[in-house]
Parts: structure tokens; sequence; C-alpha cells
């Protein structure tokens, strides 16, 4: 069976009837947090590489078509902002994730991931050395399954560390790893399997909270989320807005997308993907917007502001009535130089 069909087939037969995304959401993150305070390891990159890490998990629509857009292009004065009025139409680029998922329980499934790409090396800018991760709610009938699958790169299945009890080898779709399993408490069920390229790849099956599953259910289910990982993976994300060429020196170092109620969000952190601080690209709400007018962006008005040496610059209605925020420690012209060269929607 296609993979990347099975989860665009599963996402797309119930995106109708789906649980609400914008709780699902808020369960996933404060799961994610209570589990990351036990399981996972600081993440630290290679040599001269800092880790650029986005905090939020993101709702997703997978393989979808992307509209026709717009990009500014052109470069204001030195050291100051451009002023675009109009500028050719270009698509919004899909997003690849790492590896892609064969498997899920059966049910209406609410689909989050996320990508972080720390460095790589000159001939592969792209490849991360930190990858991907997908959390999923399943629910069919009264029953709510929580399923959380990411690479582990820097953390080898000899130092697993579990929520569910003392672990146990075994072996899944020919990868040697370390499993543990407590449906009745924290953790339900997990499983660390050793990832082709090195560190661990986590499966995690358990009910949510007010739901119950049996033990063996979880046992059964996680196992078979594991065995039918593919890599490398060919799943693709569809972000609310898109990056073009940046400028001179500046590449996209992580992505997070989420796609809920409130409509589509995206998240990128733009730098070197070294040690020079990022620029955080986001989606933002109107009512978080402050400062005072600045020059406009693809023809949208802005507004800056200046936050002891922070500097946010706010690109209003830029995703239909959602503001966008172009924010870091550089100089206000690196801000506007981003800006100016993000992909927005007509």
């Amino acid at each position: 069976m296609d993979i990347e069909n099975l989860i665009k087939d599963t996402f797309t037969a119930h995106e109708h009837d789906a649980p609400d995304s914008d709780h699902v959401l808020a369960a996933t993150r404060q799961r994610l947090d209570r589990r990351r305070a036990v399981v996972s390891p600081p993440l630290a990159a290679g040599a001269g590489v800092v880790l650029l890490a986005l905090a939020a998990v993101a709702v997703v629509a997978l393989n979808r078509p992307a509209p026709d857009n717009q990009v500014a292009t052109g470069a204001g004065p030195a050291g100051g902002p451009a002023a675009v009025a109009e500028a050719p139409k270009t698509a919004i680029s899909e997003l690849t994730m790492p590896y892609s998922l064969g498997w899920l329980p059966p049910g209406k499934a609410d689909y989050l991931a996320r990508r972080i790409n720390v460095g790589g090396s000159a001939s592969d800018p792209d490849k991360p050395v930190y990858g991907g991760e997908y959390l999923l709610t399943v629910t069919s009938g009264r029953q709510t399954l929580l399923v959380d699958v990411q690479e582990m790169r820097m953390m080898p299945v000899e130092q697993a560390s579990f929520k569910s009890g003392p672990g146990r080898p075994v072996t899944i779709g020919g990868r040697a790893g370390v499993e543990s399993s407590n449906s009745g408490g924290p953790g339900g069920y997990e499983v660390y399997l050793t990832h082709p390229e090195g560190g661990s790849l986590y499966v995690n099956v358990a009910a949510q909270h007010g739901s119950t599953a049996s033990a063996q259910q979880l046992v059964d289910a996680g196992r078979r989320v594991a065995e039918n990982v593919a890599f490398p993976g060919t799943t693709t994300v569809t972000p609310a807005f898109g990056l073009g060429k940046l400028p001179d020196g500046l590449r996209m170092c992580a992505f997070d997308v989420e796609k809920g109620l409130s409509g589509p969000r995206t998240s990128y952190s733009v730098g070197t993907c070294s040690t020079r601080p990022a620029v955080q690209v986001h989606s933002a709400e109107a009512g978080q917007v402050r400062g005072t007018a600045g020059q406009p962006v693809q023809g949208h008005a802005t507004r800056y502001l200046d936050e002891n040496g922070y500097h946010t610059l706010w690109i209003l209605k830029a995703v239909h009535d959602t503001p966008i925020a172009v924010a870091g420690t550089g100089a206000q012209a690196e801000l506007y130089a981003v800006a100016d060269h993000l992909v927005l929607p007509r």
C-alpha cells in the first residue's frame, strides 16, 4: 500500500468529523511537555552547530495542493526597508517530512507534525541533524488514542528512558530496540528502535485522559506503527505561507505547521543554522500587534516594535486577516529583507 496515500486518505476521509483540533492541540502540547521532562535529553548538534528549536507542535493537512501566492522582489535602499506595491505570483512550496507513517490505528485522526533542521553540511544543507515528529489523536467511538512518533537522533537505544516502567529488549520490523508498557498508568506503550542513520526512533501509544484501552491493544498498535515507519519520507505538509529566496547567508533552519479550527498557522526559524541568532517568522494574532507604523511590505501595512534590542516587524493581514511577525535581535533592515522574501497568499 502506498504510504503517503494511506496518510492522506485517512485524514481527508475524516476531516469533516475529526475531534476539536484546538482542544487536541492544547492537550497534546501538555502531553508532550510532560513526557519530555522524563524522556528527552537535551538536543545537541554537530561541531559549530547550534540547535534552533521551534517549541510549538502543529496540526497539519497532509499532501494538499498549494494555492497561488505572491512574493516580493527587489530591495530597498542600503540599511532601509523596501516598499513593494506588487509582486509576481508564485506557489507556496510544500515542506517535506523526513520519514513517513505506513499504518495508523483505525478511527478518526487529527495530525500534528513539525521538523527541525539544525545545520547540515555544505554539500547537503537540507539534511537535518534532528529531523521530525508526528503527533496524532485517533478516535474510534468513545476511545481516543494518542500516538507520538519522533526521531531522537542524539539518544542511542541503550540510553532509552521510560515513564511506563523498566524496558525489555525487542525486535520490530528487523530493528532492535527496547520497549515498555503500562496501560493503566503514565506512558502507555513506548518503544525505542534503532534509527537507520543513528540514534533512536521513538513510538508512544497511550489512551487519552478519560479514555481507556487494554494493555494488549496499546502494545499491538504501538508495535504495528513502529513496524511500518518508512525511511526516507516523502510526506509533505502545506504551510500557510512560504519562504522565497532569502537574503544571502540565510536559510530555513526549522518549520512548524498547524491547521486547526482557527485556520492554518506556520512558523519558521531563519538564519545561518550555526552560531548566528535566528530570525523567527510566524503567524500571529491580530491582538498581539503593537508598535508604530512601518514601511509597507508586499502591499501590506506594517507595525514595528523595538523591545530592548529585540525587534518585531508585524505584517498586517498577510495571511487573509492574520498578521505575520518577523522578529529577532538583528538590524531592522534584516527583518524587512526577510519579510520581502516571504511567499504570501493572494
